[in-house]
């Protein structure tokens, strides 16, 4: 009933250990800046050709329409030797991020479009719905 147990200690064991090259990458450039109203930026490359930016700042502080907005951009080789870029957007409206690599929807067909051009040229109303009642 032990052999078990020792033989999948000794499997966690090897999966463990480190894999591939281990060593250390080197910082080549490195930027940061905080500012006192919280905006701030950075960027990084390292010696394997990864590199990264990002800026932010918070919109509209104390309202209740507050948001934290970052933007950015980060670069590395794919294990393909493929260049990879990806540049983003975060704010009230989600994470928004674009690159060559990146899957895109399928085109709206006419039919749906054709249905939400048609609504969205109704007039706007501003009247809540009838409450139901039991």
């Amino acid at each position: 009933m032990k052999y078990p147990i020792i033989i999948l200690a000794l499997i966690a064991l090897t999966s463990a250990a480190p894999q591939g090259d281990t060593t250390p990458i080197p910082i080549i450039r490195q930027e940061q800046e905080l500012n006192p109203d919280g905006s701030y930026k950075y960027a990084y490359e390292t010696g394997n050709g990864i590199q990264a930016e990002e800026e932010g700042y918070l919109k509209n502080p104390g309202t209740e329409e507050e948001a934290q907005v970052s933007r950015g951009k980060y670069s590395y080789t794919s294990p393909e030797g493929e260049l990879i870029e990806v540049i983003w957007e975060a704010d009230e409206n989600g994470f928004r991020p674009q690159g060559a690599h990146l899957p895109t929807p399928p085109p709206i067909p006419p039919e749906i479009q054709r249905a939400l051009e048609y609504l969205a040229s109704l007039p706007q109303t501003t009247e809540k719905p009838a409450e139901r009642r039991l």
